[in-house]
């Protein structure tokens, strides 16, 4: 059985996804409260809006929490839309409406001034205020079009440099194997094996 238990502090569907998949079989993962309101995320950084979600869920339920935040760092977009990566086109975009605004704005660019890198900031806190922080990242570029039909958010256009020229949304579940999702999590999970899941409260 898995040593602790974490509440999952995401309310994104395809995150949750992610998360249950990537900590199956480490951790037993429960879900987020469905009354408890979403989160303002309005810090500056990807760790400090994983923390305010993370801390929301943690004190909401009296139990550990994971949380993740990340962005999209374009480089010839001076590294937007980073931190604002979920709400490029507005706050109440959608996925569609944020790709649309992303390959908008590189249409002048030509292919080898596409790079960019996906980052993820994984953060577990406990009762006791004690917090763990992990984080993953993926260099790549930005595909001059949308291909495959899986993933979610830019991985339509998102192609990783350790990968075989295929998009995140075209590689399945093999997105895991190079995922700044997959990385982080699994750069936390031997911090979860030596750090008892209960408060010490």
């Amino acid at each position: 059985m898995p040593a602790q238990r974490l509440v999952l502090a995401s309310a994104n569907p395809d995150k949750v996804a992610e998360l249950r998949l990537l900590l199956n079989g480490v951790v037993e993962v429960m879900p987020r409260p469905t009354d408890l309101a979403e989160v303002v995320e309005n810090e500056e950084t990807l760790e400090g809006n994983a923390r305010l979600k993370a801390a929301a869920v943690c004190r909401a339920t009296d139990c550990a929490a994971i949380a993740d935040d990340t962005g999209l760092f374009v480089d010839a977009l001076g590294g937007r839309p980073g931190v604002r990566s979920a709400r490029f086109a507005g706050d109440d975009a959608t996925y569609a409406d944020n790709l649309a605004k992303l390959l908008e704005e590189l249409a002048s660019t030509p292919p080898e001034r596409r790079s960019a890198r996906f980052q993820t900031v994984v953060m577990v806190k406990y009762p006791d205020g004690r917090e763990l922080t992990a984080t993953g990242t993926v260099e790549g570029h930005i595909a001059e079009s949308p291909t495959g039909g899986g993933g979610f958010g830019y991985d339509p256009v998102f192609v990783p440099v350790e990968g075989d020229g295929r998009s995140f949304a075209e590689m399945g579940d093999d997105k895991h194997r190079f995922s700044h999702r997959g990385r982080a999590l699994r750069a936390i999970v031997p911090m979860l094996d030596i750090t008892p899941a209960e408060s010490a409260g």
